[in-house]
């Protein structure tokens, strides 16, 4: 099974998938793709780790995402993966242009393979005006378009508002 949830900030998205990790009972791996750069982001990650239960392995990987999936999937196991909206901010600011490319259709490749569980969280920022910027234009385009093939390779896909699952595809009770 296969999961995407999306949200807004502070929307109960990562709750919710990590509800879905402990009650899926299995052997939980958490992907973290934040890096801590300044201290609000490090105050931030700090939040998400002291909720984690210590039996869960943590991995901190802000690029690497279908590698990192590839080592750490199993049946026995449930990969939480927070957030893909970080994961992709990372790449987009790669001094090497093309690593985004590679690294998306790395992961858009790996998805249909994978055994266990995967819950992927990452941040709808597409409901807002059209930002001014370049750089800003693009993350919310590549946002959306991953959104979408990702959804399209999921089983199940959660819009959460408010900390209440809407579920687009699948069932979720």
């Amino acid at each position: 099974m296969q999961t995407l949830i999306l949200g807004g900030a502070r929307s109960g998205k990562s709750a919710l998938a990590e509800r879905i990790a402990m009650e899926s009972g299995r052997e939980v791996v958490y992907i973290a793709t934040a890096q801590p750069g300044d201290a609000e982001m490090r105050e931030r990650i700090a939040h998400h780790r002291s909720r984690r239960p210590g039996h869960w392995l943590s991995v901190e990987e802000p690029a690497a995402l279908a590698m990192t999936l590839r080592n750490h999937v199993g049946n026995e196991r449930c990969v939480l993966v927070d957030c893909l909206t970080l994961w992709l901010s990372n790449l987009l600011a790669d001094p090497d242009e093309s690593r985004f490319g590679r690294e998306r259709d790395a992961l858009l490749d790996v998805l249909p393979t994978l055994p266990g569980e995967i819950v992927l969280v990452s941040n709808e920022v597409g409901l807002g005006v059209v930002p001014m910027g370049e750089l800003t234009r693009r993350f919310v385009d590549e946002a959306g378009r991953l959104h979408q093939a990702i959804a399209q390779r999921c089983d199940r896909v959660l819009f959460v508002t408010a900390g209440l699952p809407l579920a687009l595809k699948g069932r979720y009770e």
